[in-house]
Order: structure tokens, then C-alpha cells, then sequence
């Protein structure tokens, strides 16, 4: 299966809780990290919750 690269963008400070939780369930949990992931419907839905703090490629 394809892989995506996910690279935090934004802060979460200052975001509710469920947001933040996401990001570290995507393995971010500091600005200008990337990592890879496995594209898959859970991860492009997790992405979708924190799109306005993360940059997608692939």
C-alpha cells in the first residue's frame, strides 16, 4: 500500500483536546516533524480533523 507524509505545520496550543490527541495518534507532537504513514481511510481521516496544522505529500 502507498505511504503519505504527514509534517506538523501548526501548534497545537491552544486547541481542544481531541485535536492534540490526534496529532500525537499520527506520531506528531512537535512543529516540523514528518513522519510516514501507511494511507489508509483512518489515517486520511485523522489528517482531516487537523488539516488546518499538518502538510500532506503523496
Amino acid at each position: 500500500m502507498a505511504t503519505i507524509r504527514i509534517t506538523q505545520t501548526g501548534s497545537p496550543i491552544r486547541r481542544e483536546k481531541r485535536q492534540r490527541a490526534t496529532l500525537v495518534g499520527l506520531g506528531l507532537n512537535k512543529m516540523h516533524r514528518t513522519v510516514e504513514r501507511e494511507d489508509t481511510p483512518e489515517v486520511r481521516g485523522a489528517i482531516r480533523k487537523v488539516q488546518h496544522m499538518v502538510e500532506v505529500e503523496g
